[in-house]
């Protein structure tokens, strides 16, 4: 490639941050980055009417979690700054009276209860939805359907008016998609959308082309949902910069419902019990709090990992990939035109093979973090990091850790009595009355020589030791879970252990 790869996210600040969005924002920071190129951060805030406090630092809080730092943005600086394109507003109408001059646009003085008539009035069985375009606009109030006259008037006199792309009549555009191949339109379906808004707010179709070409931008990356404005986007490319400048385009399929049917939605996350923002969100409108992938227990380069392949491989089936194989793999030809479906199970399949990956030194401030938040202080680094290589296996979220590990640093909050109650009998209170006496004179206090005990025991009054681990595995952790009972005794010590043996064999007095 001839010039520098410059590629571009540029989400509105809206709301939270959908999984979709941010998969756009990785096929784009790993395209960039396989190309030595710069990934742009642009903040398309023209329509003001939606702007939502927070959503712009959400969005970059967002990318910093996930690894994906842009090279130029609001917060980054860059030499084509500003990077929110509220901020240029000035620039965009200069290139909108630019089309006007060369009848590539036109000034469109319509009301809202005109074009509310037009609907009216044009409206059949066949065109259920009349658009504004080269079959009505001449019957509308527009610089195209007056004199001259008529115009410089309607403007002098400060009318308010919007700015329209003319769409030429009877053509086809035809561009080349990095991922569908030849696509075409006929602009006899496109209508002739406002660029230029009453407020001098630029419309996306004008400021997205405007900033791609100052910008720089050799490749835009964006979801299949921008299919349909593609062709008012290369119209308005060739009337103000010709076709040189171009950049070239890619149109990244949905993300779907598990089902397969439909784009995946915010509520189908809520209907179906997961997450599909990449971090916690709350509405400040509503107060609603949305859960994310980050706080349900997702180690970022699971999260990243998995929108990988989500509508992308690299034939070779391998699913694992950290950002560095990622970089070097990836290629933009091997998406995949059609939607992908979600797959919560599976998402949760990367994460539990990521959390194995990772060294408990890795995964220690994570791990603190979430059983502080539960109560459970630990003081010692060596004991979480012992703790965390025995579990982590077990721990398919992050959140796993608190049931997989707290009996470590705390007693049980509940013991499940009822798994030990329909068979405890006098002999096995017995049995756990002379472990007691073993342990407490046991100087070794490792889970070999506490096993070797216990089998000595059992060995002695004639109990299989079967018939007494799941008990003993009760009173130390509270229910059937957790690595060796062996290996759990040992971090606890002598008179822990001790302890939540005799406080089970109290409960079970009591019965």
């Amino acid at each position: 490639m001839n010039k520098k790869v410059r590629v571009r996210f540029a989400p509105s600040p809206t709301g939270g941050l959908h999984l979709g969005g941010v998969r756009t924002v990785l096929y784009n920071y790993l395209f960039a980055r396989q190309h030595h190129g710069d990934f742009i951060l642009r903040i398309e805030d023209t329509d003001q009417t939606r702007y939502v406090p927070g959503a712009e630092e959400y969005i970059f809080e967002t990318l910093r979690w996930c690894g994906l730092e842009p090279d130029e943005s609001p917060l980054h600086g860059g030499p084509y700054a500003p990077y929110r394109q509220s901020e240029r507003k000035s620039i965009y109408r200069e290139y909108a009276e630019q089309l006007v001059r060369s009848d590539k646009a036109y000034y469109a003085f319509d009301m809202p209860g005109e074009l509310e008539s037009m609907r009216s009035r044009y409206k059949t069985a066949d065109n259920p939805s009349p658009q504004y375009d080269h079959r009505v606009r001449m019957e509308m109030m527009n610089s195209l359907s007056m004199t001259l006259e008529e115009t410089e008037r309607l403007l002098e006199d400060g009318t308010p008016y919007v700015i329209r792309i003319k769409i030429p009549e009877r053509e086809t555009v035809h561009f080349k998609d990095m991922i569908r191949g030849e696509v075409s339109f006929s602009t006899d379906t496109l209508d002739d959308k406002v660029l230029l808004k009453a407020d001098g707010m630029p419309t996306y179709h004008l400021a997205v082309v405007v900033d791609d070409y100052l910008m720089k931008i050799t490749h835009a990356f964006r979801g299949e949902e921008w299919l349909p404005s593609a062709p008012v986007h290369i119209l308005l490319w060739r009337f103000l910069f010709g076709e040189e400048d171009m950049p070239k385009w890619a149109h990244l399929p949905l993300i779907l419902k598990p089902d397969g049917n439909g784009k995946l939605s915010k509520r189908d996350g809520d209907r179906l019990g997961f997450p599909v923002f990449a971090m916690d969100w709350k509405d400040p409108g509503t107060n609603e709090l949305i859960t994310g992938f980050k706080e349900r227990g997702f180690l970022p380069e699971a999260f990243v990992n998995l929108l990988a392949l989500l509508g992308w491989n690299d034939g070779s089936g391998q699913e694992i990939f950290s950002m560095e194989e990622l970089v070097q793999k990836f290629s933009i030809e091997r998406v995949h035109k059609g939607g992908a479906k979600f797959d919560y199970e599976k998402a949760k399949w990367f994460n539990h093979e990521w959390i194995k990956q990772k060294t408990a030194d890795e995964l220690a401030p994570e791990v603190r973090s979430i059983l502080s938040k539960k109560g459970i202080t630990i003081a010692a680094d060596a004991a979480l990091k012992a703790v965390i290589g025995m579990v982590k296996d077990r721990c398919t979220l992050l959140t796993d850790f608190v049931a997989q590990s707290s009996f470590f640093f705390r007693q049980p909050e509940t013991i499940d009595i009822d798994s030990i109650k329909p068979k405890w009998n006098e002999s096995k209170n017995l049995f756990f009355q002379e472990l007691i006496r073993v342990y407490e004179m046991t100087l070794l206090w490792q889970s070999s020589e506490l096993e070797k005990a216990f089998k000595e025991i059992a060995a002695v009054q004639q109990i299989k030791p079967g018939d007494v681990l799941l008990p003993f595995r009760i009173m130390l952790v509270g229910g059937k879970f957790g690595p060796g009972v062996f290996d759990i005794a040992s971090p606890l010590g002598k008179e822990e252990t001790i302890r939540r043996i005799e406080f089970t064999l109290r409960l079970l007095k009591q019965i």
